[in-house]
């Protein structure tokens, strides 16, 4: 199997409840992108992404030698992957290219498109999100809910 990195956009990004548990310490680098021609919609604590004409920003993250395997086992573990195709699979790990990208610019960096593992809703669940999803509109996870109030001295 071709050791692609990953294009994760919900709690695995930093800052969120299952980065350090699943990815510290097994990565070598983990850098912003954006995955295009998909959307975002609400989950029961995490996201899912589907198949779209939107764009989801998130992290293309790249395993540590030797790492790989691991990596692989734990995230298809998390996301109820199966196999591909497997009815009971709560996401479809698939190849898509995603675009680097800086924080600062609109979408991407002067880098092309990178061939990644992207967890992709299982179609039960994107005839469900179809039929009543709750869409994250920016495509960012991490703007769905208001940043924490902050606190004066």
């Amino acid at each position: 199997m071709t050791e692609l990195p990953f294009f994760v956009y919900g709690t695995l990004l930093p800052g969120e409840h299952n980065h350090d548990r699943f990815l510290k310490g097994r990565t070598s680098e983990e850098r912003p992108a954006v995955l295009p021609d998909a959307l975002l919609y609400e989950g029961p604590g995490y996201p899912y992404a589907t198949g779209g004409d939107g764009t989801v920003r998130g992290a293309l993250v790249t395993a540590a030698p030797g790492a790989y395997p691991e990596l692989l086992a734990l995230l298809d573990g998390l996301e109820q992957y199966l196999g591909p195709g497997h009815p009971r699979n709560l996401y479809e790990r698939v190849a898509r290219p995603a675009l680097p990208s800086s924080p600062d610019s609109a979408l991407t960096g002067p880098a092309g498109p990178v061939r990644a593992w992207v967890y992709l809703a299982a179609p039960a669940i994107v005839r469900s999100l179809a039929a009543g999803g709750t869409r994250i509109p920016t495509g960012d996870w991490l703007t769905r809910r208001p940043p924490p109030a902050r606190r004066t001295p």
